[in-house]
């Protein structure tokens, strides 16, 4: 801490892991962190306190949490940072089981006590002892207005739902984050028009299953009608609509985005597998021929869709045969962009009780057959783009005039981009390219 006359002034370093819920969560922090009057530092390694929000939900993003937590620690150690706090998902599944996990943290912040960050850093701060703040009660609906936006100046996302009611056997998300609740329509466009009046252009719809919006608060249709107010909001160019169960996308959703002037063409719909036992098994309320038929569907009302999804690979149970299934489906379905995973068995899931746990190596192995059929498919998607003209949101410009930027089939963060030869334009600005050649996933383009 230093001082400024009679004021004390206390630094904050904030490192945000895990999802896009996740950085709203942390957006929201570090607005809470800004308004109590301390000082956020890029130096998180020589901050006063150091909050790390982080992801609990597989193996791989738990095991990342805690390196950086025990990094931190030994910061505090070392006498460079005061205090360590952990906030987020890992937090609200381990309670104060975190603290036998990673000795040395002084506070554990559940979700629910996310806008109260700055009090609980000045608590801690005078605290003697290690405290955790969970709240016990019912998940509510968070406020994400007011903001500090650490993804961009142009795009954002916005959260239109928390927690989850699908049961997947291998997931946590329903015992971290809670029952399904949709926020309610006024509390969304409010944020969405704050957002808007800041300079956004993109909003990307997010939630655990944005296609379930509105079904607990018995409204009709509910993500269309929604989709259907944004579109009115002036300065907003694109509705990007992510994390969509297959089974929640109905007739009417299409034929909105299909009509739409703002909803890009791009779906990201999650399936996990193709193989009906192991969609039983998983406990999806998905079968093999509803998603072709859905597939099918999607690229008969809307012609120029792009389609991303993620699979799960080495499921318990899965034969070769199982894996051989999902593999041709990849071949006929050619999604223009893919996440695969390996199964991870989750403690207090059904999957991680199942028989037939698949050897890691299998897993490994089949991972990898995957990714290389679906890199040939991308390869050969991105060849027949080269001469069209696509319309590209700048991202960022380098000091040469290199641009980097996605047109509508691409979303930030997580899939290609565009490399703009020789851009004249200003990150946030819309731009007329033509596609000259590729590079490995991404475009590379010039402006027209």
């Amino acid at each position: 801490m230093a001082n400024e006359g009679n004021q004390e002034v206390v630094t904050v370093g904030f490192i945000a892991l895990g999802c896009a819920k996740n950085i709203v969560d942390s957006e929201k922090m570090l607005a809470k962190i800004v308004e109590a009057g301390l000082v956020i530092t890029a130096e998180p390694d020589n901050a006063d306190v150091v909050v790390i929000n982080t992801c609990g939900f597989i193996a791989p993003a738990r095991d990342e949490a805690l390196e950086v937590i025990k990094h931190t620690v030994d910061c505090k150690l070392n006498g460079a940072v005061k205090k360590v706090i952990v906030a987020g998902c890992l937090s609200e599944r381990l309670g104060r089981e975190l603290f036998k996990q990673a000795d040395g943290v002084d506070a554990i912040v559940g979700l629910d006590q996310r806008d109260m960050i700055g009090r609980i850093i000045k608590k801690t701060l005078s605290a003697g002892k290690n405290a955790a703040f969970l709240d016990q009660s019912p998940h509510t609906i968070s406020d994400d207005r007011a903001r500090l936006l650490i993804t961009s100046r142009h795009w954002a996302y916005l959260r239109i739902s928390e927690g989850c009611n699908h049961r997947c056997s291998f997931c946590t998300v329903p015992a971290i984050r809670g029952r399904f609740r949709s926020k309610p329509l006024k509390l969304i466009l409010d944020e969405a028009v704050e957002l808007v009046s800041a300079g956004i252009v993109e909003l990307n719809i997010i939630a655990q299953d944005t296609a379930n919006y509105g079904c607990d608060l018995k409204i009709k249709n509910g993500l269309a009608s929604l989709a259907g107010e944004l579109e009115k909001i002036a300065g907003l160019k694109w509705i990007r609509l992510m994390y969509l169960y297959p089974a929640g996308i109905t007739d009417a959703l299409i034929e909105t985005i299909a009509e739409s002037e703002k909803i890009v063409h791009y779906l990201d719909i999650p399936i996990q597998h193709i193989n009906d036992k192991i969609l039983k098994d998983m406990r999806r309320p998905d079968t093999g021929d509803r998603i072709r038929r859905l597939i099918e569907k999607l690229r008969s009302a809307v012609g120029d869709v792009v389609l991303r999804t993620t699979v799960i690979v080495g499921f318990p149970g899965e034969t070769d045969r199982q894996f051989n299934e999902l593999l041709d489906f990849i071949k006929w379905a050619e999604f223009d962009c893919l996440g695969c995973f390996e199964y991870y068995p989750e403690s207090g899931t059904p999957a991680a009780k199942m028989p037939g746990q698949v050897p890691d190596r299998i897993k490994q192995q089949r991972l990898e057959e995957l990714m290389l059929t679906q890199q040939k498919i991308a390869f050969a998607k991105n060849k027949t783009r080269i001469g069209a003209e696509l319309t590209c949101l700048v991202d960022s410009v380098e000091a040469q005039g290199a641009g980097r930027g996605r047109f509508y089939g691409q979303a930030p963060d997580i899939d290609s981009v565009c490399i703009i030869k020789n851009c004249s334009v200003s990150p946030g600005v819309f731009l007329n390219t033509k596609v000259i050649d590729t590079k490995d996933y991404d475009l590379v383009v010039e402006q027209i």
